[in-house]
């Protein structure tokens, strides 16, 4: 039986008339592949590359991407006559009962050196209305289960947050009054600590990415996640539609983004105080205000 991801955090939902992801409720991802844009295309060729370059270590691929089982024909929800090649992953929050889950994408610029000027203008214009060229990353949606339910600002509110708003939203996602201000920031050390946790994984990826030029990670995100609780906290990489060759080339955009990633969150992790407002003071705005907005 498949059915809309009800953990999802970015990225098009499928339904009225939106292709968008399924799962089948026994641990499998479902990607449609739209024949009319190629970005689906590029993203199979990317998959196939990567699972079959030896170059790629193997403890990077089970650790920080999803598993790849080729293409799958499925039809799409709300048109059944119409039939799609799905990609087939592996369906990353499975194993949760209570998924916390933060999607960020990577890099001070999302667009990709081939990209037309059309796209360029559209990516461009979504940078400049986040932290991504302020901090090299931006937030694309999360949500948080805690005792009282369940915290998920809307999306249109998280893609424009400011670097205010993003250092808050780092406290919320390991906090267990995410609602509350201000979030208690209790499950920060068993979520982003320990030898387990999103800061260590973090710097293993890290690691990798000083040393690798096969690829160039353009408009990629990390998905974060842990169970309800502060349990199994897990980092690993999504969206793969603009990924280039890396000529031997250093992915500075992508370890750029990363490396700012990582010092924010250790900075919630040695800040001592929980109402104190960690990471380095908010640089002169670029953009415009955002709307006010609870949920």
């Amino acid at each position: 039986m498949l059915q809309r991801p009800e953990h999802q955090v970015a990225g098009h939902e499928a339904g009225s008339g939106t292709l968008g992801p399924l799962i089948d409720g026994s641990g499998n991802f479902y990607k449609p592949l739209n024949p009319s844009d190629e970005r689906g295309a590029h993203e199979l060729a990317f998959y196939t590359s990567f699972y079959s370059d030896t170059q790629v270590p193997q403890s990077i691929r089970s650790s920080f991407f999803p598993s790849f089982g080729g293409t799958r024909i499925l039809p799409v929800p709300d048109s059944p006559d119409l039939l799609l090649p799905h990609l087939v992953l592996g369906d990353l929050l499975h194993a949760y009962s209570y998924p916390c889950v933060m999607d960020v994408k990577m890099g001070a610029r999302t667009w990709y050196p081939s990209a037309s000027e059309k796209d360029f203008a559209k990516y461009w214009k979504k940078d400049l209305e986040s932290t991504t060229p302020l901090l090299g990353f931006r937030i694309s949606g999360l949500q948080v289960h805690h005792e009282s339910g369940r915290w998920k600002p809307y999306r249109d509110k998280v893609r424009k947050y400011t670097v205010t708003d993003v250092r808050q939203s780092l406290r919320q996602f390991v906090s267990k009054n995410p609602d509350k201000t201000p979030p208690d920031c209790a499950l920060a050390s068993s979520v982003y600590g320990g030898s387990n946790g999103i800061l260590a994984q973090l710097l293993q990826l890290k690691s990798w990415f000083e040393d690798q030029t096969l690829f160039h990670f353009y408009s990629t995100s990390l998905l974060i996640a842990y169970d309800k609780g502060g349990k199994a906290a897990q980092v690993k990489l999504i969206d793969f539609a603009h990924v280039m060759k890396g000529e031997g080339i250093i992915d500075h955009n992508f370890l750029g983004g990363l490396c700012s990633f990582i010092k924010w969150v250790s900075e919630i992790l040695t800040d001592s105080d929980p109402e104190a407002a960690a990471g380095p003071a908010e640089p002169e705005a670029t953009v415009g205000p955002t709307e006010n907005e609870t949920h």
